[in-house]
């Protein structure tokens, strides 16, 4: 495994003077804080936008996969650090210290969470506050994946308001609105800033306990970045108490409402306006975007660099375990458990074994989801084999790697063949799944428009996925025609 960290390492991150790297969450607030603090840091600073909950967030930046990125305080202080009461910066900057970050620059909006209905429903039921859901169990929630997991989140809730409401079903964000719009959902949850809430007519339920703390916007740093960039560093803290919670509606509801790109919902922070008109998102100039070579780029490393890495180690598997019959199971059971592993799980494993995000991690995924096809179709091919065969090269003298060489292969090379072109095609589609572990690709566009609802952009992902898909099988079809009629002349001979 630690060949492979260092080929990808190579291969993907050439030495070069690094730019400070901002990270983001998957949800549409985030996504354009994320361009804020780009644009404002300039000097190259790149985003990788919607690396996913928390948990990955704070890998990264751990890690120094990413230099910084926007958090909000009540979730460094519940879910990170795990303390109690409401702590302030000096004491958040305490506890974080010992692990090498900091928190600063308080943005200047809070953005708490809530559970919400719609006003309609709430009201006919009678129910105002969080405590008033007590009375009606049969209520259908849908929360999105990190809140039911959060100590801060549904747990913590259910126990303080003593809830006995059924399982709550875990939705994107995004889609909840569209679910509670339709009816197929009672209650979910909400970022006070979200600029849905007042489009969907949603009440936000009154916390009458207390239970969820402030949650302001901060940066959560690494304690270096003031000395790495500290011109950067400079600009970033000019953005102290810049945005207030209005402006933040205004910012989500550009991207949300209005149609537009999270760069360009970002660019309006410096703008008293332009919010208010609505674009409409071309497809063809979303899927021609800007972004779309550098996309292209990056999706075509990750599917041809870890098949190369599967070619390189599959064919002698797949040889091994035809020869030495005693590990023929052993080899076909490991890739072939492999396979069955959901991606997602696989992705947060080597997240967590690898302590980064990113590229490295996702070729590692593609590289051992590409083995089965590989190993299983270079077995399968030297089996075929005729004993004839085998006995005439034998006949003729021929050494086991002479005959393996010169015989078996070229006969297997059809099989062989047929099992890369099938890792290819996967490669294609599961690597779109790499962008929730911020690898980029095509998914990257997929994750941003399951964030905003937004088909244009799932599609403008999706379509250049599929047609790449085809292209690589149509190739390796062409090749497989040339590569086999070689074959049946080199066997001749």
């Amino acid at each position: 495994m630690k060949w492979l960290f260092l080929l990808f390492s190579v291969v993907t991150f050439p030495l070069q003077a690094e730019p400070l790297k901002v990270g983001s969450k998957r949800f549409t607030e985030s996504y354009i804080l994320g361009e804020v603090l780009i644009r404002t840091a300039a000097d190259g600073a790149v985003h990788r936008p919607g690396l996913g909950n928390t948990g990955i967030l704070y890998a990264a930046l751990k890690s120094g996969a990413i230099d910084l990125y926007p958090e909000y305080t009540g979730t460094i202080a519940k879910e990170i650090l795990k303390l109690e009461g409401h702590p302030g910066l000096a004491e958040l900057n305490r506890a974080l210290a010992p692990l090498g970050l900091g928190v600063a620059v308080p943005l200047g909006f809070h953005n708490g969470y809530a559970l919400a209905m719609r006003a309609e429903r709430a009201q006919a039921l009678g129910v105002r506050t969080l405590g008033d859901l007590a009375k009606h169990p049969s209520l259908k929630l849908g929360l999105s994946q990190e809140f039911i997991g959060r100590a801060d989140g549904w747990p913590g809730l259910k126990a303080a308001y003593g809830l006995a409401l059924v399982t709550p079903s875990g939705l994107d964000h995004g889609l909840a609105y569209e679910a509670i719009a339709a009816g197929r959902i009672d209650v979910m949850d909400i970022y006070t800033t979200d600029a849905k809430i007042e489009r969907f007519q949603l009440r936000a339920l009154e916390d009458e306990r207390k239970f969820f703390p402030r949650y302001d916007a901060v940066l959560l740093y690494r304690l270096e970045v003031p000395k790495r960039f500290p011109e950067a560093w400079a600009r970033l803290q000019k953005l102290e108490k810049r945005i207030d919670e209005r402006s933040m509606i205004r910012l989500n509801a550009a991207a949300e409402l209005q149609g537009k790109s999270f760069a360009e919902a970002a660019a309006l922070l410096d703008s008293a306006a332009g919010a208010a008109t609505k674009s409409e998102r071309k497809f063809l100039a979303v899927l021609f975007g800007p972004d779309f070579w550098r996309l292209t780029v990056e999706h075509l490393v990750l599917v041809f660099v870890s098949l190369a890495a599967s070619i390189a180690a599959g064919i002698p598997l797949g040889i091994l375990s035809h020869k030495v019959k005693a590990l023929t199971q052993v080899v076909l059971g490991f890739v072939g458990v492999i396979q069955t592993i959901p991606s997602l799980a696989l992705f947060a494993f080597l997240i967590a074994l690898l302590g980064t995000i990113g590229t490295v991690p996702a070729l590692i995924a593609l590289f051992l989801y590409a083995l089965l096809p590989i190993v299983r179709n270079t077995h399968a091919g030297l089996e075929a084999i005729g004993t004839g065969m085998r006995q005439a090269a034998l006949a003729l003298g021929l050494g086991t790697g002479e005959r393996l060489r010169r015989i078996e292969l070229p006969l297997a090379m059809p099989a062989i063949l047929a099992g890369i072109k099938t890792s290819a095609v996967i490669n294609v589609g599961t690597a779109t799944i790499a962008a929730f572990v911020g690898a980029g690709g095509y998914g990257e566009r997929i994750v941003s428009g399951l964030a905003l609802n937004d088909s244009t952009t799932m599609l403008a992902g999706a379509i250049p996925a599929a047609a790449l898909a085809l292209i690589v099988q149509g190739a390796f079809e062409l090749g497989e025609r040339r590569f086999g009629w070689v074959t049946r002349a080199g066997a001749r001979t």
